[in-house]
């Protein structure tokens, strides 16, 4: 159905009434059914038909207010057009909030809005309460990204006048019989007025719902009037473009082209796995429009080349052009009128002359009056309770309170009776009373702030009722229990039994006049931080008369109050100025209000009271609930006053309130809206004309104007709008004057909103014990344009927003504590919050429960909006209702919102009567403890200011000169270890040149010398191996090839073992007949389905001709669970060794040379590739010779070895060393240590292991497990002195956080602190790094991070921001030379600079035997030269970036050392925004984030930067992780997340060296695979 809204009609008011919207007689709504397809012709004549009734009524629309076509999916239909309701009637909403016209404006500005649709988050079933998100088509959206990182689309179509709707056809019914769902698509055709209109295609297949609807295929288009070219940039597009549904895999794509899709129309076959995740991925992608950017000119510089954009103004934003204001001064202080000395003396008076006259009235939750205090039972109560404080406390015989010393009085909101007895009874003993809300539990929200106030101000005693102290949380003493940051106090119970008679001739000294503070009034910055305002007695006795003037209060009246009488005007009016007119209070109670709303107005009826005091809530709610009343009448009332006038939406609950009640006797000069603030005490109220007030008056304001400060009274953009009224004049007596918020106090122009200050002797004095920010608020000198004071007295700053109006009426528009600036503009808090309500109130937020405030992230402040969502509400209400609240928010006020969090109804904290506690609202948010059950977060329309994606500089070519080896005027990067020629004869490397001659030697030479020691989990040792009995085994490993086997020389052969002796012997066994051996890590038993594959793969991949393995794992290989995982019937031969007959070889093969391949090594890099490397018996012993010489490895010797013994140098060091060194090693399988974690440490200690090598994750498990038992280690006599050196073997950056905390942890069982040390090998290079025992300490360096992006090393001081530590990676082993090249351009680089890592050994590989995925690319990496300088030598690309740097220490042989630094994987970088980041980084930055994420990975999918976090703890936290993670990221790599996910703990696949396998997880999370607890799409 399309659907068109005309406009809503808006109509000129006379100011003094309320608003009406009236809507056109004719709105229509209707709709074309199309049957088949309809050809463009067709569908124009069909449309005018229908549309010439209506013709006139469209033609003069504004078409920017126009609702475009909509082709709602299968689940939109509801939410699509904007319901029109009739006569709004006024139950429809709830809370502060509320205007007729506001919702208008947002259902205008959603309309207009395109529907842009978000991918919805998908959420774990256990953390869904309602329906599940199976049932959910993902929704989609015809606009796509153009933002700098998103994926160009090839699949674009904009069809032009020549191309008919026929071409598009063919395709797409491909697409859609494909793809198993449907969806309605439509193309737009461009005709020459630029006029793009629909042409529907109704192309539908069965399954309309399905969950996988592929993304974008239904296009909405707009219709648009004007001829302007499409602007991409609003969200309106007015092309339709086609995505291919994404293919899973994007491994075939070569690096270079950054992820954009390689397709062509056939092969959008149906994709299986990815079809879910990559279809939100890719809504999420059409969702990310440009952000709105003003023109950049300049930058500002943060410390380095990554400049943050600084907003420029926009030179056609709205300026002040009015003139200077003035100060606006008041009426005087009547004289004349016989004022008392002070307030305690007219107690007194009225206390002794008219003891029966009553004071105050309170009630109980029922509405029944519990009791009425008179003036005579006020005084003499009062008098007794200054006595009892006076007299009757002592500490030690000293008097507990002296004058001046400030007490705290805690009274429930029900007991204003107690209140005021407490308060008059301090004021009279010369005590400072402090109210304060009642601590309810010993978490409130802001009590910690509350206690440090009372601390600040030396608070030691508190007074409090009987029933309250009963109420309050016990300690087990059965004293009141200590709250968190409160100093102790001593309570006192006030009532009447606890306190003592004064005798007849005791007078209190009160000298209650002058500058002495009177009272204390705590007030909650926006920060959250509590502070104590002082208000002296000079000042109380002013307010109270110029409120009596103000008010026109008069004796005996009667006040119906419904604030919080301990503050405020609740205070002012209620309990003080009361007194000084002998009026009668009736106080109505919160609990009361909530029960019975109308309480207040049965009050005032019943008791005829003149005037009441109320918030604009009181009401509100009153309004929801007055149907079936008709006896009440307000006909007595002469003010009403609505105290929190200063919230401009207090407009839209007076005149609803005044259009219900005038017909019951309410008369609409009665309202009387009033400002105030916690400084200044009352700065303005509405007069009633009998008092000479002037007519009230309404201002409708631009919210884009205002949004800059700038008073624009709007008359042509009907939607963003503020309408305010006044709140009346200034007080009597005082000076008012407008001036700038930020920095000098200058005064404002007459159209510009600034803060409001006020001069009077009635505003507080100070915030007490703060004399900083005290001269700031209290003592500020307005200045006119040219510097000049504007009047011999300071001002005290309100804290209020606005300007004076016509007539001298003070206008406000909103509180500097709801401010939030982003970029240039200003936003208020409440705005926000009434447009969010607008959008369906009472439909989703409960009771109307929403906080806005602003967190700054990135330097900028960004706006955060959190409601509470109804028990009942649906996942897909929730996503429904956040979409449409971002894009009212967009309309209305033209900002984005950062993050929008629904929570659980009832658990935002609340504040003391109510309301929302923002700050410990916005606390929860930041700390993470909010526990929201839906967010939404859109950081990349909001985060405006990132750096400019970096432009690649062309680099010095190879025409720059080299002066000997200086480049660039720098030493050229290059370091080799010790030479080989020095070190040791020739003669026996010769003679060692083949392993397996090594062996046989060895078995003759020392037959009993035993190499190998295998420990189980208990620490036993389950079997050796001693020379002679390895090189047995070996030949009958051998013989049983060639019997058996079959096999030839040159075969290859899979061992498939468990860690052992076992694998070694086969090993040997294939080097004696010649064939060439692959180690293969066996299939782990529980988990067949994933760890075969990869055997199977490795077997077929090396062109095995045989397995060789134990019983036990053939039986495995062909088991039925096995057949369900592989094909088992085409596994090559398979031969177990378990029994095989004791035999020997009548020859033991001997390689022709020594180049001859002599094993295959196989590994699983961290990006997924499958890689096998050969090594010839050179490199194999010449790898043996280097280890050797560097840990200085003799047959005396002893080592432990806990590594896996598959690939790379644990291999190396588990099969081949021992043979070669002919030292003992003690073998741990890491397995083990799952069973029994100090296995390792326990032989390091037992062996007295000088060398040791282990891996990250035993470390970690070590680190983890053992940490808090050390003690109990040193007991069993474990002893870690013994170790030189602990190496761990790495192919990564070395894993600084983990070593020191090893050495740290460990240090307590004799680890020496300069033991731990990494290695560094790869792919090209099993081993470039190690140790060893002699040579320099590794050293660390601090880098910045933000250099490191852009490929450069910026050396800087421990401890700088930005700072990343790197450890070098152990010493250049005797052989290897090492170069840094440029990546590019493959030159070499100078000292200190970040390339990548080339290497030349005599140890190298020599080339891949096969690279399972990409063998193009890496074709180069064993044969590169540098392209100038020495272009001869040939050099193997390690694939690493890293640099080297000369350091001041001496290495071995006496020259200057250079240190080699590991930064990371080229394979594994991420390039984004033009920049190079390292996963790990932005891991290690997440991880910090927030305490329960236990792990973390990332990984980019289009060029969407994708978090994986997991979760150490309760599903419902899962969510506050979202905004953190996005937060920590931004601020820390300028870059934006696209996507959350949220998994549980060890969902992040890890390999045998403790890699993260990002590229496993990203696969497996496309497949939906992950069972994520949450999945949060960023928009």
């Amino acid at each position: 159905p399309f659907s068109f809204l005309t406009p809503i009609s808006w109509q000129p008011l006379p100011a003094s009434d309320s608003m009406v919207v009236s809507f056109p007689e004719n709105v229509i709504l209707f709709s074309i059914v199309v049957l088949g397809d309809i050809t463009q012709k067709g569908y124009e004549k069909k449309r005018a038909k229908l549309l010439a009734r209506y013709v006139p009524l469209i033609q003069g629309i504004d078409p920017s207010l126009q609702a475009e076509h909509r082709i709602p999916g299968p689940s939109q239909t509801t939410a699509m057009a904007p319901k029109q309701q009739k006569s709004r009637p006024t139950t429809s909403r709830d809370e502060r909030f509320r205007s007729d016209v506001h919702t208008e404006a947002v259902q205008a500005a959603l309309a207009k809005y395109k529907e842009r649709k978000m991918p919805m988050p998908s959420k774990r079933r256990s953390v869904l309460v309602h329906s599940s998100v199976e049932t959910y088509t993902p929704p989609d959206t015809s606009s796509a990204s153009e933002d700098e990182g998103s994926l160009r689309r090839p699949g674009r179509l904009t069809s032009t006048p020549l191309q008919s709707h026929s071409s598009v056809e063919p395709w797409l019914e491909r697409v859609i019989q494909g793809s198993s769902t449907s969806s309605s698509a439509s193309s737009t055709s461009s005709h020459p007025g630029g006029r793009p209109i629909a042409a529907p295609s109704a192309a539908a297949t069965p399954g309309a719902a399905a969950a996988t609807a592929l993304a974008g295929l239904e296009a909405h288009t707009h219709i648009d009037l004007h001829s302007a070219p499409p602007d991409v940039t609003t969200g309106l597009v007015e092309h339709s473009y086609f995505e291919h549904p994404q293919v899973a895999s994007v491994r075939s794509v070569p690096r270079g082209c950054s992820g954009s899709m390689l397709e062509t129309h056939a092969s959008l076959s149906p994709c299986e796995t990815a079809d879910r995740v990559s279809s939100k991925i890719q809504q999420l992608l059409n969702t990310l429009k440009r952000p709105k950017r003003p023109p950049l000119k300049e930058f500002f510089v943060d410390d380095f080349e990554e400049l943050l954009e600084v907003q420029q103004p926009d030179p056609n934003q709205p300026k002040p052009e009015g003139s200077e204001t003035s100060v606006l001064r008041g009426e005087p202080l009547t004289a004349g009128v016989p004022r008392p000395p002070s307030l305690l003396a007219t107690l007194q008076r009225w206390g002794t002359t008219q003891p029966k006259s009553p004071c105050l009235t309170a009630l109980d939750t029922t509405g029944k009056a519990t009791y009425t205090l008179t003036y005579g039972k006020l005084w003499s109560r009062c008098l007794k309770l200054a006595y009892t404080l006076l007299n009757k406390l002592t500490n030690k015989n000293e008097p507990l309170l002296k004058p001046g010393d400030r007490v705290a009085l805690v009274f429930p909101n029900s007991d204003p009776v107690m209140f005021m007895v407490a308060f008059y009874g301090c004021l009279l003993a010369e005590l400072v009373p402090v109210p304060i809300e009642v601590p309810l539990t010993r978490k409130d929200a802001g009590s910690q702030q509350v206690g440090f106030l009372l601390g600040s101000c030396g608070v030691s005693l508190a007074l409090t009722t009987d029933a309250c102290q009963k109420g309050l949380p016990k300690a087990q003493t059965g004293e009141v229990a200590a709250f968190k940051g409160w100093p102790p106090l001593s309570w006192l119970v006030i009532d009447g039994k606890h306190l003592a008679k004064p005798p007849k001739d005791w007078h209190p000294l009160a000298q209650d006049t002058g500058t002495g503070t009177a009272y204390i009034e705590y007030k909650t910055s926006k920060e959250g931080s509590t502070v104590g305002v002082t208000v002296s007695h000079a000042s109380l006795l002013a307010q109270c008369q110029a409120l009596t003037q103000a008010c026109g209060y008069s004796e005996a009246e009667t006040l119906t109050n419904v604030l919080d009488f301990k503050r405020d005007a609740g205070l002012w009016h209620g309990v003080l100025t009361s007194v000084m007119n002998r009026m009668h209070v009736v106080s109505v109670p919160y609990a009361l209000m909530k029960a019975n709303p109308l309480s207040w107005i049965q009050k005032v009826c019943y008791y005829k009271a003149r005037a009441a005091l109320v918030k604009s809530r009181d009401m509100h709610w009153s309004l929801l609930a007055q149907r079936g009343q008709r006896d009440v009448s307000l006909s007595s009332l002469r003010m009403l006053i609505v105290a929190d006038g200063a919230n401009p939406w207090s407009i839209s609950s007076c005149d609803a309130f005044l259009n219900v009640f005038q017909s019951r006797g309410l008369r609409p000069e009665v309202i009387c809206p009033c400002a105030s603030s916690p400084e200044a005490l009352t700065v303005a109220i509405r007069r009633p004309p009998d008092l000479g007030g002037p007519p009230p008056r309404k201002a409708v304001l631009s919210m884009n104007g205002l949004s800059y400060g700038v008073i624009r009274v709007d008359t042509e953009e009907k939607l963003s709008v503020l309408t305010v009224q006044d709140v009346g004049q200034v007080m009597p007596g005082a000076n008012v004057c407008v001036v700038k918020l930020e920095g000098t106090p200058y005064l404002c122009k007459t159209d510009e909103v600034g803060e409001i200050c006020v001069n009077s002797s009635a505003t507080g004095t100070a915030y007490y014990g703060l004399l900083g920010i005290t001269k700031n608020v209290f003592e500020t000198v307005p200045v006119t344009a040219g510097g000049s004071p504007v009047f011999d007295r300071p001002f005290t700053r309100t804290g209020l927003l606005g300007f004076i109006g016509p007539d001298n009426l003070v206008f406000i528009v909103g509180k500097l504590d709801g401010l939030m600036v982003t970029g240039v503009r200003r936003h208020n808090a409440d705005d926000v919050v009434a447009t969010a309500l607008a959008v369906e109130p009472m439909k989703f937020v409960y009771r109307g429960r929403i906080a806005v405030f602003s967190v700054t992230v990135l330097h900028d402040d960004r706006i955060v909006l959190v409601a509470e969502q109804r028990p009942d509400a649906s996942e897909e209400d929730s996503f429904q209702w956040m979409s449409r609240v971002l894009q009212a928010i967009d309309s209305i006020h033209q900002v984005g919102v950062y993050c929008l969090a629904l929570v659980p109804a009832n658990t935002l904290p609340k504040a003391p009567l109510g309301g929302i506690h923002i700050s410990e609202t916005k606390q929860r948010f930041l700390e993470g403890t909010l526990h929201p059950c839906n967010v939404l977060m859109c950081p990349h329309t909001c985060v405006t200011n990132l750096p400019k994606p970096r432009q690649k500089q062309p680099e010095v070519g190879p025409a720059s000169m080299i002066v000997g080896n200086l480049v660039a005027g720098k030493r050229i990067a290059q370091a080799s270890g010790r030479e080989l020629a020095h070190l040791e004869d020739s003669d026996q490397a010769r003679k060692f040149l083949f392993l397996a001659d090594v062996l046989q030697w060895r078995a003759h030479t020392t037959p009993d010398h035993p190499l190998f020691l295998l420990l189980n989990a208990k620490g036993t040792v389950t079997s050796t191996a001693t020379c002679v009995q390895l090189h047995k085994r070996a030949e009958r490993v051998a013989a049983a090839l060639m019997e058996k086997g079959r096999l030839s020389v040159g075969d290859h052969v899979a061992l498939v073992y468990p860690p052992g002796v076992d694998l070694i012997a086969a090993f040997y066994g294939c080097l004696y007949c010649g064939c060439v051996p692959v180690t293969v890590r066996p299939p782990h038993p529980q988990n067949l389905g994933t760890t075969l594959p990869t055997v199977k793969m490795i077997v077929e991949v090396s062109k095995s001709a045989c397995v060789l393995t134990t019983q036990a794992v053939t039986r495995l290989l062909r088991s039925k669970e096995a057949a369900a995982a592989v094909d088992i019937r085409t596994w090559p031969t398979i031969l177990d060794t378990d029994d095989i007959p004791k035999k020997k070889v009548a020859s033991i093969f001997r390689p022709p040379s020594p180049d001859v391949l002599a094993y295959l090594d196989f590994s699983v890099s961290t990006t997924g590739i499958l890689a096998g490397v050969k090594m010839s018996h050179a490199a194999t012993s010449a790898l043996c010779r280097s280890i050797k010489l560097q840990c200085e490895l003799y047959p005396s010797r002893q080592i432990a070895i806990c590594l896996d013994p598959y690939c790379g140098l644990g291999f190396a060091l588990w099969c081949l060393c021992s043979v070669y060194s002919g030292h003992q090693s003690v073998l741990v399988p890491p397995l083990e240590l799952e069973s029994n974690v100090s296995l390792w440490l326990s032989a390091v200690s037992q062996y007295k292991a000088r060398v040791t090598f282990c891996s990250y994750s035993v470390m970690e498990m070590c680190t983890k497990g053992l940490g808090a038992q050390t003690g109990v280690l040193r007991m069993k006599g474990v002893n870690l002195s013994c170790v030189r050196t602990c190496m761990v073997v790495a192919e990564e950056r070395p894993r600084i956080a983990l070593t020191q905390s090893f050495s740290k942890l460990f240090k307590d069982l004799g680890l020496p602190a300069r033991a731990v040390s990494t290695t560094f090998g790869c792919r090209v290079n099993v081993a470039i790094c190690l140790q060893g025992t002699a040579g320099p300490d590794p050293t660390t360096v601090y880098v910045d991070m933000r250099a490191l992006r852009h490929d450069r090393v910026r050396l800087v001081e421990r401890g700088s921001p930005h700072s990343l530590p790197l450890m070098e990676s152990g010493k250049i082993l005797p052989g290897v030379k090492v170069i840094i090249a440029h990546t590019e351009t493959k030159g070499p680089l100078g000292d200190s600079h970040l390339g990548e890592i080339w290497v030349s050994s005599p140890h190298n590989a020599t080339g891949y035997y096969t690279v399972y995925g990409e063998e193009a690319l890496h074709a180069d990496h064993f044969s590169a030269r540098l392209s100038f300088g020495d272009t001869q030598t040939i050099w193997a690309r390690t694939g690493y970036l890293g640099f080297l740097r000369r350091t001041e220490l001496t290495d071995a042989s006496g020259g200057r050392h250079d240190a080699l630094y590991v930064v990371g994987s080229l394979d594994e970088t991420l390039e984004l925004r033009g920049m190079r980041y390292h996963p790990i980084d932005i891991e290690t930055s997440v991880i910090r984030a927030h305490r329960s994420i236990a792990e973390c990975a990332v990984f980019t999918w289009t060029n969407l930067l994708v978090v994986v976090v997991e979760l150490d703890g309760l599903e419902q936290d899962a969510l506050d992780l979202v905004a953190l993670v996005t937060n920590v990221v931004l601020e820390e790599h300028y870059l934006v997340v696209g996507v959350v996910v949220i998994v549980d703990p060890g969902v992040i696949p890890i390999n045998s060296r403790g890699e993260k396998q990002r590229m496993h997880l990203r696969d497996g999370f496309l497949a939906d695979q992950l069972d994520p607890i949450y999945v949060a799409y960023n928009m």
